[in-house]
């Protein structure tokens, strides 16, 4: 039986939460160069101070910031990082192609493009200010949420790293890895207990056109799932034993759109034992994300989040069908391994998905009262 009282919990999230309105409009005035990066910051402060309660009130015991100083999930980390260039646009059309879907409708954009041209370095602490000021405002598991590393390869390949700067790509995954490594650490020696990777590259990995895009590049798919666990595996190697580290993987989240579809099938063997990691938080809520059947190759060290209740829609779910798939699921993998969530957060850019405050809530404590009653 899984450990309770460690992370991943019964009822856990993602991590993104909607912006409220008054910090979209100072984000804003920020950009117009009408507000300071402090007075922004305040801003900020105040309104994690709101999220964090509203968490809390709710019965979560993984509290996050709701990624409130971000304006898109991944790039404000990656870009702070020494030899690390963000392009947007046209610039950032090659690549691996992504078209996101909402509905029958099919939406334009463009995805961040991260090239390297530079040796890759952590001047600075990344993400460590901002844990401690979630840590210090919630007695609870303040949770960090950070990209994989992932994103800096698979985005554009090869072609997207310099070549004089790493001739050989051993060199510049092991930089890579050495940069989440001090972060990682910097975060443990401030009291960090709960990090969590995003990556939805290993459900993109499972898409066949997407899985043609990698071949684009130069990458053989049925062999990056193995390149990327390596990978991860040093970027995680130092961290304490009291550090629990999930990966979150998703189809793409953007305005209630997705972007790309297929069961776990590809990559589950490997994600699930090659993987050093402690859980998995897994989108399940539409058919998209196939079935339950690769969850047979999770060793019973590891936990599973089941993505079970959308973000894409405000429709709230019925908590009979919430369980009535968990049992699916225990068929599996034992239930005292499971643990519920959304699928994936609410707002992984500032713009947020199609769905209101209230309906966060409603399904936030869907998510809580049916892991109560399901595992008490």
């Amino acid at each position: 039986m899984a450990d309770i009282k460690k992370p991943p919990f019964r009822a856990d999230h993602v991590g993104s939460l909607l912006r409220p309105q008054e910090l979209l409009q100072a984000r804003e005035r920020r950009q117009n160069g009408e507000l300071s990066a402090a007075a922004l910051r305040q801003i900020e402060d105040r309104c994690i101070r709101d999220v964090v309660k509203m968490q809390e009130d709710i019965g979560l015991q993984s509290i996050t910031d709701g990624e409130y100083r971000r304006t898109i999930w991944h790039a404000d980390f990656l870009r702070q990082i020494n030899g690390v260039i963000v392009k947007e646009g046209v610039a950032a059309q090659r690549g691996v192609a992504r078209k996101f879907q909402s509905g029958d409708e099919e939406i334009e954009r463009t995805p961040t493009r991260f090239e390297i041209a530079g040796g890759l370095k952590r001047s600075h602490g990344i993400e460590t200010d901002n844990f401690k000021y979630l840590a210090s405002v919630t007695h609870r598991t303040p949770k960090v949420c950070i990209p994989s590393p992932t994103i800096l390869h698979m985005r554009g390949g090869r072609d997207a790293i310099d070549r004089h700067t790493y001739p050989d790509m051993e060199g510049f995954y092991a930089d890579l890895a050495q940069v989440y490594r001090e972060e990682i650490r910097a975060l443990a020696d401030l009291g960090c207990t709960y990090l969590q990777l995003d990556d939805p590259n290993l459900a993109y990995l499972c898409d066949e056109k997407m899985r043609e895009g990698v071949r684009h590049i130069g990458e053989d798919p049925n062999q990056l799932p193995r390149t990327y666990a390596r990978l991860i595996n040093e970027c995680i190697k130092d961290r304490p034993d009291h550090m629990t580290v999930c990966m979150h993987i998703c189809r793409g989240n953007f305005r209630s759109a997705w972007a790309a579809e297929g069961g776990y099938d590809p990559v589950a063997e490997i994600l699930f034992n090659e993987f050093k990691l402690d859980g998995f938080f897994l989108e399940y809520d539409s058919p998209r994300a196939g079935s339950f059947s690769p969850l047979r190759f999770v060793p019973s060290d590891k936990k599973i989040v089941l993505g079970l209740v959308t973000t894409k829609t405000g429709d709230l779910e019925k908590a009979e069908d919430i369980k009535r798939r968990i049992d699916e699921a225990s068929r599996y993998v034992s239930l005292g391994q499971l643990a519920l969530s959304p699928q994936c957060g609410f707002s992984s850019t500032v713009l947020g998905n199609n769905i209101t405050v209230e309906a966060e809530l409603a399904k936030l404590s869907l998510v809580v009262n049916v892991a109560h009653e399901v595992w008490g």
